[in-house]
């Protein structure tokens, strides 16, 4: 499919959208004959009987019912994708990727997906794995949908054109893509594309609460798109590829699943600016919680405590006096993944690159270098801006462990990041 896709605004708010018109019955969802021979078919994201906030679920039109299939196979591709954890106990270390070079080559967004790490099994219904993805040709008849959670796509470089069966999303670096579980979609490409995915186990991401802030700011709602219904009429051999329990399974259609005319609900596919969120900052002294960067939330059984949050550290004014202005030196209950897309990161001098990670499990001493705190201690401290760069943090109340594949490829001497910081002198 390379159609332009068009956008409706909005993040969880109810669309309906119609490819062809009459399409969309109206005073209904299941009519006893819905226009022109198709299909209506209800998918759910959340429980029938979740309060009204939290209830999230779409109706489609579609040309034949998604139960039409034969049974699943186990997939024997994408060999890297979610293939466990280590078995042996986890050391409480710090960790630090560069980007790393042997990840598959010549594949589709299905088979160059790599799982770093994850903390949580899926049929838990909580935590978050990480994975990182390089797609160097497009999907062809080749369809994904995962059913262990939804899909948070961060492209590092080069662009995604995503057609899902609700309509189209264009994603360049800088943008995000939010699948929701189970929906089916494929990936084109025109060039080699790399970046990040969060596959979120737990509660759906929705926007953090605001709080003192106001009715605005953080990503604002409006600045949500999600595409307009656009179908796939195709007949003949197309392979569906579905990620469930932690494994892939697969299965042959004499046709393409991206087949609903029309919509309507509040369970949809979307895309984000990070540019547009708006960034608020200490304007007197000291450097805030990074809590305040929230884009998305999935929150816990525990108030206050994320199963996943998704928190970026954007262009933005540091203006704050007595101020030492990088990241504080911390010890978090929460543990923190995080991810560079482009420029450099503000406590990092060195060896943290666009492409790369880094991990600082739950209660691990982390923060700014040798080099940033010697910079930040001897600034002048007028008003600068950070500017170009983007990281990014996926951050859960659970600990990461990361797979053999991950581990075998950090960095020998992270550690170093935090040697020879001089002793403090206290008075005689």
């Amino acid at each position: 499919m390379t159609t332009t896709p068009d956008y409706l605004t909005g993040f969880g708010s109810h669309f309906e959208t119609e490819a062809v018109a009459g399409a969309l019955p109206k005073g209904r969802n299941s009519p006893q004959r819905p226009a022109f021979g198709l299909y209506a078919e209800q998918l759910s994201g959340s429980a029938f009987t979740a309060p009204r906030h939290e209830n999230r679920r779409s109706w489609l039109y579609r040309m034949r019912p998604t139960a039409d299939h034969p049974p699943f196979v186990r997939y024997k591709g994408a060999s890297l994708l979610a293939p466990g954890t280590v078995e042996e106990p986890v050391a409480p270390n710090r960790l630090r990727w560069d980007p790393p070079m042997d990840l598959p080559g010549n594949c589709d967004f299905i088979d160059g997906l790599v799982t770093m790490m994850a903390n949580r099994g899926p049929a838990s219904l909580e935590g978050v794995a990480i994975h990182l993805y390089r797609a160097a040709k497009s999907m062809e008849r080749r369809i994904f949908a995962n059913a262990d959670g939804e899909m948070l796509i961060i492209p590092q470089s080069g662009a995604l054109r995503l057609f899902t069966e609700m309509g189209g999303l264009d994603l360049a670096p800088g943008w995000i893509g939010l699948i929701p579980r189970g929906v089916r979609f494929c990936v084109e490409v025109d060039d080699e594309a790399r970046g990040y995915v969060a596959e979120n186990h737990g509660p759906s991401f929705r926007l953090p609460e605001l709080g003192p802030i106001g009715s605005n700011g953080l990503a604002n709602p409006r600045d949500f798109e999600v595409p307009t219904a656009a179908f796939e009429d195709v007949d003949g051999e197309h392979q569906l590829v579905q990620k469930y329990l932690g494994s892939l399974w697969m299965t042959t259609l004499d046709h393409s699943p991206l087949d609903v005319v029309a919509w309507h609900g509040n369970l949809a596919p979307c895309r984000y600016e990070l540019a547009r969120f708006n960034t608020i900052g200490s304007i007197s002294f000291d450097h805030p919680d990074p809590s305040i960067f929230t884009v998305l939330t999935s929150p816990s059984d525990t108030p206050g405590r994320a199963n996943a949050d998704f928190v970026i550290f954007p262009p933005r004014w540091i203006v704050g006096e007595d101020t030492f202005r990088p990241p504080w030196f911390h010890r978090n209950v929460m543990s923190e993944a995080m991810g560079l897309i482009h420029g450099a990161y503000d406590a990092k001098a060195e060896g943290f690159a666009p492409g790369g990670l880094s991990l600082h499990n739950m209660l691990s001493g982390h923060g700014p270098d040798v080099a940033s705190w010697n910079a930040a201690s001897t600034a002048e401290l007028k008003p600068v801006k950070i500017d170009g760069t983007m990281a990014f943090m996926v951050e859960s109340c659970w600990p990461y462990v990361p797979t053999r594949f991950a581990l075998d490829r950090a960095q020998p001497d992270y550690d170093a990041a935090w040697a020879d910081f001089p002793k403090a002198q206290l008075p005689q």
